[in-house]
């Protein structure tokens, strides 16, 4: 499959998030392993947000990350491609009882977002991977240049990637028939781009170097990159095992992790790469 000027990725991103629905919500809950990526971005969150202001949450799909940082007492507006994320985000914020600190519930890309003025939030998040689904590069870098736009000077900024490496360990261990597929296998290894078909949305996966050299010049300091699965990638069945089974161990894990997730190892080999960064 050719990406041509016909080819409208961001509808079918918006279709498998739209047939994904409630599953979405619960990803990052569902078990210990999903919760990693979840833990471990609300531990560097809590550790570089200011303490109170207006946070953007833009492609925040279902609300998770916005229910969040309600209860913590920040103010958030939310922003994402598809309307039914959106509908089950407004259930799960008046079940939450946090319908007041949430400001804005918008639909709307994350390479558009003229409809915020320059410098109007604390803090501005991007995580889950939105921005790996914008497969036009020009594309990405606008979506940078907004979120780097709206942010207020010395905010912090967060924005989350799907790794290139752990993708290929993933059809490696899971899926190696699809490694026979060459055109899209060999794309994914040589671009890191994924034009969709085989389970998965269109998606363009992100090595450590490229996510950080897309930042640089941008009128921001980098202050961490993280591997959010970081060394238990791709373990979820043993993750899974060692929380439910060995709950001393898993206590000495999570400490392990926090020590190595900003390892250049632990995060080229992560299914999820955090980039956080402070608008100068």
């Amino acid at each position: 499959m050719c990406m041509n000027k016909d080819f409208n990725y961001k509808e079918l991103v918006k279709k498998y998030y739209t047939e994904l629905g409630i599953g979405e919500w619960k990803r990052l809950v569902k078990d210990p392993y999903h919760r990693l990526e979840f833990d471990t971005t609300m531990y560097f969150l809590k550790r570089y947000l200011p303490k109170m202001g207006l946070i953007l949450d833009a492609g925040g799909g279902p609300g998770r990350y916005t229910i969040e940082l309600a209860k913590l007492g920040y103010d958030v507006v939310l922003l994402d491609l598809t309307p039914k994320l959106l509908e089950i985000a407004k259930r799960q914020i008046r079940r939450a009882g946090v319908k007041h600190r949430v400001k804005q519930i918008l639909e709307g890309s994350i390479d558009d977002l003229s409809m915020f003025s320059d410098e109007m939030f604390d803090a501005v998040l991007c995580l889950g991977g939105a921005l790996s689904h914008i497969l036009s590069k020009a594309s990405r870098e606008r979506a940078i240049s907004e979120i780097i736009r709206v942010a207020k000077r010395e905010a912090p900024i967060f924005v989350s990637v799907i790794g290139r490496l752990a993708v290929l360990i993933s059809e490696l261990v899971n899926f190696p028939q699809e490694i026979e597929i060459e055109d899209v296998f060999r794309r994914v290894r040589d671009t890191g781009d994924y034009y969709g078909g085989y389970g998965f949305a269109p998606c363009h996966f992100y090595l450590p170097e490229e996510l950080e050299k897309s930042f640089r010049g941008k009128g921001v300091e980098i202050l961490e990159i993280v591997g959010l699965e970081g060394l238990a990638t791709l373990h979820r069945k043993e993750l899974n095992r060692l929380h439910k089974k060995y709950p001393k161990a898993w206590r000495i894990w999570w400490e392990t992790h926090l020590r190595t997730c900003t390892h250049p190892g632990a995060i080229g080999i992560s299914e999820h790469i955090l980039i956080i960064c402070k608008k100068l």
